[in-house]
């Protein structure tokens, strides 16, 4: 081969490695940078997964809840904030810092309707969830023998329900009103969750879902459930009872999130019994208004065959029944529940930054009630007389409002005043004794027992007061009804 071919053949030899290589260079970054891209999908759908970085690790039974809030450290600050003194013109935390004052102190005729029973002895004005283990701690009442199921709403008890039960938080809870509530507070203290109600009572530790945790609400809603009576406020139950009843209902599975925003709340703020006679009862087997629960009550007698009643009044020997702190059953006989609003539309409307304090709804009311509003409005129902388009349109002034809620008819309610000046509606129909305040004290001075008023929350509602007679000392139960 000549020289000059021989060159030439070099020179394409060359010229072919060289794009050999860069073609395989180019592959390589390809491979390497598809590589790349697929790593980062996959690491971007795993971070999906993650909404929240934990940086501590909490669970069911994590009760500290300066753990969690190492973790969600917004919501840890606003559940601090329940510590702070509060006051309205209906009530509040009086009184030192210490401790709140008496109620029976204000309103001296609460002191002789309990005769008989340990709010006699001491019965103050609230306090936050902060308090709510310490108050209860360091009440008089504790000179009288109290049984272990008054923890049951404040404290994060459910570790110690679930050790009792050998697991099953059910089975401990039925034995706690057996054992009295020194000791049931002493087993708490010793196993390290001496806390008030926090976190891991309301919130799922890996979902942060809303739960409910408590064994007498879950045994309530389910006798609620199984029964007959209507529950427009909670439509889960109605689909629950369509749909064949092949389970008992679970809240926590069964009930929408808008339901669940109220029954996180009615796991403590109800109607109840609590004693030694019996375990903590709900008594909704025959609905929630006070017609219902009293019937309730009065087919129920304790183990010995006894009639059931909370206390027997010291002064006329009556056997009483006290409704306690019947809020959830207020709320559900109400506008705002046939609206959709739940309890925290109100009491823990959300915050610019997203937390939240647990308070009265009279406090922040402006902010309050517009959470309420586009709650109802969310949810395509009528609140306060407006349909969805008037509340939601941005002209609509409040007194283009107000004048749509006046011309509402049918099942559209607005708020109007009372005769009495308070608010109208079925919230008069409720467990707190349709008494107003003038008319207990003309009632007490007169001698009869009064019974049926947990508080003066009637008063403070406008209730209309009904007609009241005197009661001979010793006679039957009393009760109250309207005429």
């Amino acid at each position: 081969m000549k020289p000059r071919f021989r060159q030439h053949a070099h020179a394409q030899r060359g010229v072919s490695k060289t794009v050999l290589l860069a073609s395989i260079a180019a592959a390589a970054i390809v491979t390497a940078g598809g590589a790349a891209l697929l790593v980062n999908i996959f690491e971007r759908n795993q971070e999906a997964k993650v909404t929240t970085t934990k940086l501590v690790e909490v669970t069911r039974d994590t009760t500290d809840p300066a753990l969690w809030g190492v973790n969600w450290p917004k919501q840890y600050g606003s559940y601090l904030l329940t510590a702070q003194s509060t006051r309205t013109r209906f009530g509040g935390h009086g009184g030192s810092e210490a401790l709140p004052q008496q109620k029976i102190d204000k309103d001296p005729w609460l002191k002789r309707m309990f005769l008989g029973y340990a709010f006699s002895i001491d019965y103050r004005d609230r306090r936050g969830h902060a308090y709510m283990l310490q108050d209860q701690e360091n009440t008089q009442r504790q000179t009288k023998p109290q049984t272990g199921s008054c923890l049951h709403c404040h404290a994060s008890i459910m570790p110690l329900y679930r050790q009792m039960g050998g697991g099953d938080a059910m089975k401990g809870f039925e034995q706690s009103y057996k054992l009295s509530y020194k000791e049931m507070n002493q087993k708490l203290h010793d196993m390290g969750h001496g806390h008030t109600v926090t976190c891991a009572d309301c919130h799922d530790p890996k979902t942060m879902q809303l739960i409910v945790t408590r064994p007498a609400f879950i045994n309530g809603i389910q006798a609620l459930a199984g029964g007959e009576a209507a529950t427009p406020y909670a439509p889960s139950i109605e689909r629950w009872r369509a749909g064949g009843k092949a389970k008992p209902y679970d809240p926590n599975t069964d009930a929408s999130r808008s339901e669940m925003r109220t029954f996180v709340c009615a796991q403590c703020h109800i109607e109840y019994y609590c004693s030694s006679q019996m375990p903590l009862t709900a008594p909704w087997g025959k609905g929630l208004n006070s017609t219902q629960i009293e019937s309730f009550w009065d087919g129920t007698k304790f183990a010995s065959g006894e009639r059931f009643f909370d206390y027997k009044h010291a002064e006329t020997g009556a056997p009483i029944l006290k409704a306690q702190h019947p809020e959830f059953e207020m709320w559900s006989q109400g506008v705002h529940a046939r609206s959709g609003v739940a309890c925290a539309d109100c009491h823990m409307p959300y915050g610019k930054e997203g937390g939240r304090v647990i308070r009265t709804a009279v406090r922040g009311a402006r902010a309050a009630a517009q959470g309420a509003m586009a709650a109802g409005l969310r949810r395509g129902r009528k609140l306060h007389g407006l349909p969805r388009a008037a509340g939601s349109g941005q002209g609509a002034g409040r007194g283009d409002r107000l004048r749509a809620a006046r011309r509402g008819g049918g099942e559209q309610v607005a708020h109007r005043p009372g005769k009495g000046g308070g608010r109208a509606g079925p919230c008069r129909k409720t467990l707190t004794g349709l008494v107003a305040l003038p008319e207990v004290h003309k009632a007490i001075a007169k001698g009869p027992l009064l019974a049926r008023v947990g508080s003066n929350m009637a008063a403070r509602l406008g209730a209309r007061a009904p007609a009241v007679s005197a009661v001979p000392r010793g006679a039957g139960r009393i009760t109250f009804r309207e005429k």
